[in-house]
Parts: structure tokens; C-alpha cells; sequence
């Protein structure tokens, strides 16, 4: 066995502990798989007298991330702090620079930075890893790096994020409202205190953002993805979804089509037939599509401790036995500079749910302003009369496809009409 790979690491929570107790656990399959031995010589974090369940005695402890990437005593830096700026992006920026590899799981720090941290690496000979920022234990940057490297890939859809998939599930499985079973996710640790990063849809945008790159060899765009999160999913629309054959999950969804891209996070409906809508909980999933491979699904755990420390240490490996390949499949002067379709353009069906009064005409004008903006009804559920007068009954009308400006257009209209009492509820239809 040759010397051994020092490892300085950066962030000691539970996925920088779960890391350590993976290297330490299985030290002896890893040394065999990857022909040397692995060494943690030092380690970073913010309380050094914490107690984390695992003894860090031993390692050199630096007050200064940063200092891991100066180090003579560390080979390969291990960045698991987090965050977009700051320290987490010093210390990448100067390890690269020193021409040490780097292993990340920070997907806001690459979603932001990964074009300009890339090129840094290309310039410096240093490798950047990142399997771990995007599906946890999954290994899908992998996959569309090196598995389907032979495929062009016309498209992406993922459930990136278990918070929302976990909440979304058991809306479904208990009829609860969202307040609700955020407030239990919380208690359960499946949810931070804030946890608007999740049910808004920016962590899931953040990897999206970076299988776009992979799948379509371009520049890193987090700002040209539209972000649309879960808040407004309403008990009753999960119920009406069921019976319409559906099921709602949170997804990120990136196609590429003569020169432009279109990425996008939001609710959607999904065939309950469809594999995607059968994932549920904390699990996460990824669907590519290949010219020749045709469809392939990735399903596994999105996240915690030891999945992502799972693919944290297979960066690592890859790194021992010398490999260094593109950061997002090409060298980033190869990289296409994609422009970014709207929103608007996006065609497809729709559902909308109505709070509108129980009287006579109602549905005449609201199906008039679909009609004039040519967008055509597929279905239509109106529950029973209401025992007021003046009171709200739901109408749910699912649609053919249709442009997403004309529907905005209609529905800006339907707002205004005195019978309906509330804005109109959209979720886009996603057949898959």
C-alpha cells in the first residue's frame, strides 16, 4: 500500500459524524476497494467541546476552516458545513486554488457557485465532488456523469426533497391539513424550525439547478429555475386529486430543447399509475430520460446521516484511486450557455379548484372564460348544495392541455367574477 490519502473535514453534524463513522467502520473494505489507506487527520466545526458521539480527540482541531485547506497534514478537504458564502465557500475556493481535491455535499454552494468553482479546479488540476448534494444516498450525479454518458438526455424529474414529499404523504394517508403535518415533521425531525428552504422549493431547486448542468452540459443556472413550493396544498385538494386518479408530489423538472432550457419546481399532479407517484415519505427519486437508454428511476433515501455520508465517501474513493472527470461532464469552456424559457411558455393540463357560490349561471361564466381563451374542460366535480346562502362550494376542473399564459389570463378573469369568492387554485397536470 502506498502513503496514506490525509483527509481534512469541515463540519462535524450529522452527516460530517455520520462520515466519520463510516470511514472508521469500514476502513478495511474501503483500503481494499480503492487500493490506500484513509486517514482523517483534521477536522472543523464551531464547538469544539461539543459532544457529538464521537471521539475527534485524536485529530487536529482547527478554529479556521479555512486552515484545512493550507494544511501539510490533509490531501483531500471535505467540506460539510453548508452555506451558499461565507466560510463553507473561502475554504473551497482556497483548497481548489491549492490545487487539493475537494468533497462537498453543499448544494447551495454549488447551485450558486458551481460554474466559476469548476473552472477554478480545471485551472488548478484539482478535482470538485459533489455526489452528495444532490439525493442523498442516491448516486445520481453518478449516474448521469458516468453511466449514461453515452445518452443524450432530453429530460429530468425528480422528488428532490423528503420534507415535502413526507409532508405531501401523510396529507394523503391522514386527510390532515398542512399546518398540521409540517408542525409534526418538525417534531420529528424531518423538518428544520424554518423550514421555508424545504416547502418552498429551494432546496430542491438548488439540485435541480445542478442535474441540469450534468444532463445537459451547460453553465449552472439556479437563478432561471422557477420556484413554486407546497404551502398552498390544501387537505381538500390531496382528496380531490385521489379521486380524480391522482397524486401530488412536489417535483423538479428540467427539459432542454433546441438551444433553450426549462427548469421548474412546483406541485403537480401525477397518474397514480405513474412509479414517480408511488414514492413516497422521506424517499427521493430521479427519472432521466436517454435517447438510448430510454427511462431509467433512481429511488432511495433524499437524505440524512449515514445516506449522504454514503456518498460522501464514494466522492472520496473516487478521488483515491485517482479518478478526475469534468465537474459537470465537460470542461467548463465547453459548457453550453443555454437561455432560459419562461413560465409562460410551459404547455400542459391544469387543475383548478373554485370556492364559488351555489347559484344558478356560475359554472356557465367560469367555463365561458376557459372557452375564450381556448383552453378546453377535461373534467368537472361540484360538490352538493350549500345549507347558507352565501356560502362556498368547491368546483374542481381539470383541463386539456393548454399555454400557461392563456390559463393565467383566464384565471386573472374567473378572480373577478362576484360568484367566486376566492383566487383560484392551480396545480399543473404532469403526465408522465
Amino acid at each position: 500500500m502506498s502513503d496514506p490519502l490525509r483527509l481534512g473535514l469541515a463540519g462535524l453534524g450529522t452527516v460530517g459524524i455520520g462520515t466519520l463513522e463510516l470511514l472508521e467502520t469500514q476502513r478495511n473494505l474501503i483500503e481494499i476497494r480503492c487500493g490506500k489507506f484513509l486517514e482523517v487527520t483534521a477536522v472543523s466545526a464551531r464547538d469544539r467541546g461539543k459532544d457529538r458521539g464521537f471521539d475527534i480527540s485524536k485529530l487536529q482541531w482547527h478554529d479556521d476552516p479555512v486552515a484545512l485547506a493550507t494544511s501539510d497534514k490533509v490531501d483531500i478537504v471535505v467540506e460539510l458545513m453548508g452555506g451558499t458564502d461565507g466560510a463553507a465557500k473561502t475554504l473551497v475556493e482556497t483548497a481548489l486554488a491549492a490545487g487539493k481535491p475537494v468533497v462537498t455535499a453543499n448544494k447551495a454552494l454549488m447551485a450558486h457557485h458551481g460554474t466559476a468553482l469548476a473552472h477554478l479546479a480545471e485551472s488548478s488540476g484539482a478535482s470538485l465532488h459533489f455526489e452528495a448534494a444532490v439525493a442523498g444516498g442516491i448516486p445520481v450525479i453518478k449516474a448521469l456523469r458516468e453511466g449514461l454518458a453515452g445518452n443524450r438526455i432530453h429530460s429530468i424529474t425528480g422528488i428532490l426533497n423528503g420534507t415535502s414529499n413526507y409532508i405531501l404523504t401523510t396529507m394523503r394517508e391522514t386527510g390532515r391539513d398542512f399546518g398540521s403535518v409540517l408542525a409534526d415533521a418538525q417534531a420529528l425531525g424531518y423538518a428544520e424550525a424554518d423550514p421555508s428552504f424545504d416547502i418552498d422549493g429551494v432546496d430542491a431547486a438548488h439540485k435541480l439547478a445542478l442535474l441540469t448542468a450534468l444532463a445537459f452540459g451547460c453553465e449552472v443556472d439556479f437563478p432561471g429555475v422557477y420556484v413554486e413550493g407546497i404551502r398552498n396544498i390544501g387537505a381538500e385538494d390531496i382528496a380531490f386529486a385521489e379521486e380524480l386518479g391522482y397524486r401530488i408530489k412536489l417535483l423538479a423538472i428540467a427539459e432542454c430543447n433546441n438551444g433553450s432550457v426549462f427548469q421548474r419546481v412546483h406541485p403537480c399532479l401525477v397518474d397514480r399509475k405513474a412509479p414517480i407517484a408511488s414514492v413516497d415519505g422521506v424517499f427521493n427519486a430521479v427519472v432521466a430520460e436517454g435517447d438510448y437508454v430510454g427511462t431509467t428511476l433512481f429511488e432511495g433515501r433524499g437524505a440524512g446521516a449515514y445516506p449522504t455520508a454514503s456518498a460522501v465517501v464514494a466522492d472520496i474513493i473516487d478521488v483515491a484511486r485517482g479518478q478526475q472527470l469534468p465537474t459537470f461532464s465537460l470542461p467548463v469552456e465547453r459548457l453550453n450557455k443555454l437561455s432560459t424559457r419562461p413560465m409562460a411558455e410551459h404547455v400542459g393540463a391544469y387543475y383548478l379548484r373554485l370556492a364559488c357560490l351555489d347559484e344558478a349561471g356560475v359554472i356557465a361564466d367560469i367555463t365561458a372564460t376557459l372557452r375564450d381563451e381556448n383552453i378546453s374542460v377535461e373534467t368537472m366535480v361540484q360538490r352538493g348544495r350549500s345549507s347558507k346562502e352565501g356560502q362556498s362550494v368547491p368546483v374542481v376542473i381539470t383541463t386539456h392541455e393548454t399555454n400557461e399564459a392563456a390559463m393565467l389570463r383566464a384565471l386573472a378573469r374567473i378572480e373577478q367574477q362576484k360568484s367566486v369568492l376566492e383566487p383560484p387554485h392551480l396545480i399543473r397536470i404532469e403526465a408522465l
